[in-house]
């Protein structure tokens, strides 16, 4: 089974997501991503070519787990705060 080789993780509580790159001796962490744009950047300096490619559309290179791709941030509680 392959597996892509950036994940893109769950929505951290305070917002942001972890991105990790898939390598032959485990992960990689390559940062706290607040948007697309940081995505991008942490894909360009690990040397993948074409990162905003990738990222807007290259869906069999990034694992997005969890959430809905490109949201980076939690959603505000729903119940009614005193």
């Amino acid at each position: 089974m392959r597996h892509a080789p950036v994940v893109v993780h769950r929505i951290h509580p305070s917002g942001g997501r972890q991105v990790t790159l898939r390598t032959a001796n485990g992960k990689e962490s390559l940062g706290l991503a607040r948007s697309d744009d940081d995505v991008i950047e942490f894909l360009r300096r690990v040397g993948m070519p074409d990162p905003d490619d990738v990222v807007l559309g290259g869906a069999d290179l990034l694992d997005w787990q969890g959430d809905t791709p490109h949201v980076y941030e939690a959603d505000p509680p729903t119940a009614d705060l005193p």
